[in-house]
């Protein structure tokens, strides 16, 4: 057997040991990424004109899906923000509590919930999609979609409901998304290098698609 061949082997077996896992197994892969995705959000970059901060968290949101699958890459996220809400010091600057989800970052907590399910969903049904280009387009198709449309929604009532600083659609729109185009973008090449890299290109569920 090639050396080629030898990884590809040990990367399918590893996919397919958390695809049929046990369920105590994939909770802990899960705690295990929420955890991953919280101490990433500490890598930090406060932007003077938003309330927005530059943060590392969405590479670990983006690898969710593709390690764990569509569910338990959706429950990673979901164990993410409980935790933080219950009070474990995972959110950006070690914050924590249920203020978090009314705060002006509110939104991009769900919408890293939505992203990671539909980042597994389609890198598991469809082994096209572990490509580089492809992996890449959903990527950025979950992060400029699933994340930026809940986590603006969430800064547009946080400042007009609560902070009451009457801020317009495209005021909103100019603090919570212009200033993260480049960051996300360069987080996405990255993760998709990352994720093309470690992904078996071989189905190991009939389900899944050539």
């Amino acid at each position: 057997m090639t050396i080629g061949a030898l990884i590809n082997r040990t990367k399918y077996n590893a996919f397919r040991w958390r695809y049929q896992s046990s369920v105590a197994k994939k909770l802990a892969l899960a705690l295990g990424m929420a955890v991953v995705t919280g101490l990433l959000a500490q890598v930090r970059f406060a932007l003077p004109f938003t309330p927005v901060p530059l943060t590392g968290q969405t590479f670990g949101v983006l690898l969710a899906g593709v390690l764990l699958g569509q569910w338990w890459g959706a429950i990673s996220m979901l164990l993410y923000v409980a935790l933080g809400v219950a009070g474990v010091p995972l959110f950006t600057g070690w914050g924590s509590g249920i203020a978090w989800l009314a705060g002006p970052t509110g939104g991009y907590l769900i919408g890293f919930v939505l992203a990671a399910l539909f980042i597994g969903f389609v890198s598991d049904r469809f082994v096209k999609a572990r490509r580089f280009p492809a992996m890449l387009g959903l990527f950025l198709t979950a992060d400029f979609l699933l994340i930026y449309i809940p986590g603006l929604a969430g800064l547009y009532l946080w400042s007009n409901f609560i902070s009451h600083n009457h801020a317009t659609l495209l005021s909103v729109f100019m603090m919570g998304a212009v200033p993260f185009f480049i960051g996300d973008a360069l987080k996405a090449i990255a993760a998709a290098a990352a994720a093309s890299a470690i992904t078996p290109k071989t189905a190991f569920d009939k389900r899944q698609n050539e």
